[in-house]
């Protein structure tokens, strides 16, 4: 599917690009990245190309993404509407001052103020919180995003990096009290990050949210840039992010990777896309390329179509340990069933289940005469 072939993103009638332009990177404030020319040399590109979805945060690059984004839509003369420009508040760019950042109602006026101003728009697409605020309750985060979208300077809402009960929770307050649902998640989501499948992702679906996962390819470990042959050799521009994650584990997905790249004539980085891409829930994966050529490799596997026997291979490899209950929710058709097919899922009897009706009836009545 090629990029301008839009998808409603959650339960909203919002059209997003099947990918989002990560905009983590814009700018050399990090010491890694694009300069200003590269980025936005990527960003026309991505939307010549039919894209229209930009991500980006008040706390990216210390500003910089944001200001980059504004110049670029006044510049090169941009129809604004034409663009869903999502940005997100949390980050404290004012060291010393507890109230610059979190998601406490003067927080959030305050950031939201701010990106407008840097953004150089009068209104936010989709405006994320960026991470769960623990010392905030709640109800006074999705009241002051409310009024946020009452007032017109924000038109939708998300939730970023926030436990599945927490954002449960929200959603749920929010539309007890008529406000502004949430419509979108964004999360950690790669094949090197599963762990999602077992709260977050089964929540979204549940609750309409549309799933934007960042980090797809893992800080580029999933790339194919690093191998077991180059171990040590590659320059790592992410440091620790990318040392940290550099592991047996990581190096057999990769192995795979490099496999079935060569099987479908393309790149690990455009299999390991593609694959995302195909996970239920998945809406828009957020890819954040530093250069045009990573841009243009990774905006190719919208094409790529995958074997069912890769797909099968590549969760094998990179299959995740989840916290219980999930393991055992997925056994309780066993004892749940009656041996019974439901929904073209069948289970034997466990065996502690009566294996008949009579047996079940001689138990009862051995009970009531004891």
């Amino acid at each position: 599917m090629p990029l301008n072939h839009y998808v409603t993103l959650g339960n909203s009638g919002l059209r997003v690009s099947p990918f989002s332009l990560g905009t983590m990177t814009f700018g050399k404030q990090w010491a890694f990245g694009s300069t200003d020319e590269e980025a936005s040399a990527i960003l026309r590109r991505f939307i010549e190309a039919g894209g229209n979805f930009v991500d980006t945060a008040n706390f990216y690059t210390k500003g910089n993404s944001e200001l980059l984004i504004g110049d670029f839509i006044s510049k090169e003369k941009t129809r604004r509407d034409s663009l869903v420009l999502a940005t997100k508040f949390f980050g404290n760019l004012y060291p010393g001052d507890p109230n610059a950042g979190g998601t406490s109602r003067k927080s959030i006026m305050a950031a939201c103020e701010q990106s407008l101003k840097r953004l150089k728009t009068d209104y936010i697409d989709l405006y994320w919180m960026h991470c769960w605020d623990r010392l905030t309750p709640i109800e006074e985060t999705m009241s002051a995003l409310n009024d946020l979208v009452r007032d017109g300077k924000v038109r939708y809402i998300g939730f970023s990096d926030t436990p599945a009960w927490k954002t449960a929770q929200a959603q749920t307050v929010a539309i007890f009290r008529g406000w502004a649902p949430l419509i979108a998640l964004q999360i950690e989501y790669s094949l090197l990050e599963r762990t999602v499948e077992g709260e977050l992702m089964p929540m979204a679906r549940e609750l309409g949210l549309g799933v934007t996962p960042w980090s797809p390819l893992k800080f580029g470990i999933l790339s194919g840039k690093y191998t077991r042959e180059n171990a040590g050799k590659v320059d790592i521009t992410r440091g620790d992010w990318v040392k940290s994650n550099l592991n047996e584990t990581a190096y057999k997905v990769i192995d795979e990777l490099v496999s079935i790249s060569k099987e479908v004539n393309s790149t690990p980085a455009r299999v390991a896309l593609a694959w995302l891409l195909r996970q239920p829930g998945v809406t828009s994966p957020i890819i954040g390329a530093r250069t045009l050529q990573q841009l243009e490799d990774n905006i190719e596997a919208l094409e790529l179509k995958l074997d069912p026997k890769h797909i099968a291979t590549l969760n094998a490899v990179s299959k995740p340990s989840l916290n219980f209950p999930h393991d055992f929710v997925q056994t309780n058709g066993s004892w749940g069933w009656g041996g019974c097919t439901v929904n073209g899922q069948s289970h034997e009897p466990m065996f502690l289940a009566p294996k008949n009706q009579d047996e079940l009836v001689v138990r009862e009545e051995a009970a009531v005469k004891g």
